[in-house]
């Protein structure tokens, strides 16, 4: 399959718009280590997944879509919701389980959803993103809209029927459906390799769906890359794949000891950072020191802004809690 070897230099990017993937990534960065530090403190109910380590996927992607394009994330979702736009406040009283929140603190981490702005949603259920996104690419070619479906899944996801049947139909109909598999090397607690035999590029192939291979920690090659597969659904050749090879650096969730894993493994993949790669991307463009040293600053005054609102922001009223789950009926 084809390989993506891009890099800053082959990019159309500018240097404002390298600055800006970087600020996406840093932004994702910060809110992300932020709520594991609140999750620790108990500030943050249920459980959170935290995407550190693989930021480049979703600043890479979303920098490659139009407004109108749609997105469905998964539960390792925080990333795909800031990049594409979510307010970071009510996003951050959404993982607070704050009543401002995006669903009103109902939905928390692994449900933040903005339809407004075409966020369909983090799932809790591995691979169910795969299908709303078939959905979506549906609904976009009967309007008629021009836009396509983005969906985020991880290898977790290979060998589950739904990834399959999304495949099948998304090529028998030629939807404007771009999948993109963040393949960071875990299943939950075992190796990929343990649960799924094939490789994915070849899985593509056999449903005749292009596809590329490419590092997921180097935001500009996902920028390619994307910009590319988009252009051709946009255009009607039908879905397209991506996968972007990254990495895991905290455990399936906050609070796993990743005791099953040689430590060797966390310790390369804290290594292989996607931020020092951007960070030399910038050096490269002319981008200096006390500029990038900003953005992390300006950042980090964002952050601290969102948690400051959701701790300010009151809890949702139980009397309420079945509000928009039963449909009014008149009684008799």
């Amino acid at each position: 399959m084809p390989q993506a070897t891009a890099s800053a230099k082959d990019s159309n990017l500018g240097r404002d718009d390298a600055i800006a993937l970087y600020t996406v990534m840093q932004t994702i960065r910060q809110a992300e280590l932020r709520l594991g530090t609140l999750f620790a403190d108990g500030e943050v109910p249920g459980f959170i997944h935290l995407s550190v380590g693989q930021e480049a996927v979703p600043a890479g992607v979303t920098a490659a879509l139009e407004p109108i394009d749609t997105v469905a994330s998964n539960h390792r979702g925080h990333g795909h919701a800031i990049a594409k736009g979510l307010d970071l406040d009510r996003f951050v009283m959404e993982i607070m389980g704050k009543d401002g929140g995006y669903c009103r603190g109902r939905g928390g981490s692994m449900h933040v959803a903005d339809a407004k702005i075409g966020m369909l949603g983090a799932n809790g259920i591995v691979g169910a993103g795969l299908p709303i996104a078939l959905g979506s690419a549906l609904a976009h070619q009967v309007k008629k809209t021009g836009a396509v479906a983005v969906v985020f899944f991880g290898d977790g996801a290979l060998a589950e029927g739904a990834m399959h049947e999304t495949f099948n139909l998304a090529a028998l109909w030629k939807l404007p459906l771009v999948m993109v598999c963040e393949n960071n090397g875990w299943a939950e607690f075992s190796p990929t390799a343990r649960e799924f035999v094939a490789k994915l590029g070849d899985l593509a192939h056999a449903f005749r769906i292009p596809a590329s291979l490419i590092d997921g920690n180097d935001v500009m090659a996902v920028y390619n890359a994307t910009r590319k597969h988009v252009a051709a659904a946009r255009a009607g050749e039908g879905p397209q794949f991506i996968e972007c090879k990254t990495q895991r650096v905290r455990g399936h969730f906050e609070g796993d000891q990743q005791k099953y894993r040689d430590p060797a493994d966390i310790a390369a993949a804290t290594k292989d950072d996607p931020m020092h790669k951007i960070e030399k991307d910038l050096a490269d463009m002319q981008v200096s020191a006390a500029e990038i040293e900003k953005v992390k600053t300006d950042v980090a005054a964002r952050v601290e802004k969102a948690i400051t609102a959701g701790r300010n922001e009151p809890l949702p009223k139980f009397a309420e809690a079945f509000g928009d789950v039963y449909t009014p009926t008149a009684r008799h």
